[in-house]
């Protein structure tokens, strides 16, 4: 056993110089080797065709998931979805929504206030994977902007309008997710 310990301390030392040099490293990084093979891939793409959409007139299409603008929908008859559940506002990671309820004559809980701070909000989807009732959705409206602060929070009746105004979008896509559900 004290051999083998012997043996062991002795060749230690002679791997880790012996090791350390070879030639072919030498070479690699005395031509920049590095270098040539990131100038041989630039290259190659250099003057390939390049692909460039023209924004404004040329739009690329949207996956059924995309997540912009905020709606609230309505059911049939034209009342509200939203049951004042406040999953959505528990769930928001960035704490962009705000809602009140109030109970209605019937018993029925509602919203009073729901308001969204689309400046505070990362799109992330959470609040309309939350809601039992779909009420929430995020549309695929991208094109929206604001001059100041004060534009881009959006009360109940602003969402409400959004979602009546696409209503029609809103189903499709969801209709085109639902299998992937």
């Amino acid at each position: 056993m004290a051999q083998a310990i012997t043996t062991a301390k002795a060749a230690a030392p002679s791997q880790a110089a012996g090791s350390s040099f070879s030639l072919k490293d030498f070479f690699k990084s005395f031509v920049l080797w590095e270098l040539l093979v990131g100038m041989k891939l630039t290259g190659r793409y250099a003057f390939s065709r390049k692909v460039t959409v023209q924004f404004p007139e040329e739009k690329t299409p949207l996956s059924p998931r995309f997540r912009g603008l905020h709606a609230l929908r309505r059911y049939d008859n034209g009342e509200e979805r939203c049951i004042a559940c406040k999953l959505c506002e528990a769930v928001c990671p960035a704490l962009a929504i705000t809602i009140e309820s109030t109970v209605r004559d019937d018993g029925s809980r509602r919203t009073s206030r729901y308001d969204i701070d689309l400046t505070k909000c990362i799109f992330c989807g959470f609040c309309e994977e939350s809601c039992p009732v779909d009420s929430i959705v995020e549309t695929h409206i991208l094109e929206y902007h604001g001059e100041k602060r004060g534009d881009l929070y959006f009360t109940k009746e602003m969402l409400l309008a959004v979602g009546d105004r696409y209503e029609k979008d809103i189903a499709a896509n969801k209709a085109a997710d639902a299998p992937y559900r």
